[in-house]
């Protein structure tokens, strides 16, 4: 069995902010668990053929780091079809530039981003002509 990742996990101070920024920028679905703190999330269709997991978000047990701490947990990257039209959403549901994005040459654009929450995480623009 290959060691592949199935789930992730988003952390929150205000899981329903965090919510909103996901599904303002990446049109996400939540899906509440039960009558826990917890929500399952679907980053695409049930029955999607398209690369990619779904995960959960949960209240976060614990201080969110200070932004200069750098990155705070597993950065999951997100590929989209077009890098400054998600950054545009990114900014205006509330997310911040970590990194602004740069070309991976010959591949993608790529660059990272803070949530609402001060998570980290990666938006990936595939893209042969990149440099």
């Amino acid at each position: 069995m290959p060691n592949r990742v199935v789930h992730f996990e988003i952390q929150a101070e205000n899981p329903e902010r965090a919510i909103k920024f996901y599904q303002d920028t990446f049109s996400w679905k939540f899906e509440k668990w039960g009558e826990n703190q917890y929500w399952m999330i679907m980053t695409a269709e049930k029955d999607s053929k398209e690369p990619g997991i779904n995960g959960g978000l949960l209240p976060r047990p614990a201080k969110t780091p200070l932004h200069e701490c750098g990155t705070n947990a597993f950065v999951c990257t997100m590929q989209v079809e077009n890098f400054d039209e998600t950054a545009k959403k990114i900014l205006t549901a509330g997310g911040i530039v970590a990194m602004p994005k740069f070309a991976l040459v010959g591949m993608a654009w790529q660059g990272y981003f803070l949530d609402t929450e001060g998570n980290t995480f990666c938006v990936h623009q595939p893209d042969p002509n990149a440099k």
